[in-house]
């Protein structure tokens, strides 16, 4: 190596030799800041120890009341969930009972049904013979005696008019037939 290859390495050398002192100091200067505030923090600590310490009694006691507290509670919770699980199973087994009734009652329903059914039909055939017996018997018998004695007040008026029938009359007549 040539000497002004040495004198470079020498000045690289000695510039990061200063960099690195220089980070040194800068290090040095922080850890006594760093000191300084956890001196100022424990000074904090030491002053505000006697009132924690006056605290702890008051929340040993808060915390030992609310365990009390909390044991109570389990205890009545306990019992809730009990008395809950007992009215469920009632409620289950009372709606069980009331399916069956509502089922039994639509089964009933739907015999009565069947049964209204057959006495309507029963009653319709009988009302619709009863019609066909009085159609029969009663207005077939009346048709032809009303068709009798049409018959009969013709032949009168036949007779009763005379001889020769009018020219008015068979014009009439006639025009009827064309």
């Amino acid at each position: 190596m040539d000497q002004s290859g040495v004198l470079a390495l020498l000045i690289i050398m000695t510039v990061f030799v200063a960099i690195t002192a220089i980070a040194f100091v800068a290090q040095a200067v922080m850890m006594f800041g760093v000191r300084k505030s956890a001196l100022a923090v424990e000074q904090q600590i030491a002053k505000l120890t006697p009132k924690v310490e006056a605290l702890v009694p008051k929340v040993e006691a808060l915390a030992e009341s609310s365990r009390a507290v909390i044991d109570e509670s389990r205890a009545g919770i306990a019992e809730i969930t009990a008395r809950t699980k007992d009215i469920l199973d009632s409620t289950k087994r009372q709606l069980m009972r009331i399916e069956n009734v509502l089922e039994d009652a639509a089964n009933r329903a739907r015999v009565q049904m069947d049964r209204a059914e057959l006495v309507v039909d029963d009653a319709m055939s009988r009302a619709q013979d009863t019609v066909a017996a009085v159609h029969g018997g009663i207005m077939k018998p009346i048709r032809e005696i009303n068709g009798v004695s049409a018959g009969v007040r013709a032949a009168i008026q036949y007779f009763t008019r005379g001889g020769r029938p009018n020219p008015d009359q068979v014009t009439a007549d006639e025009e009827m037939f064309i």
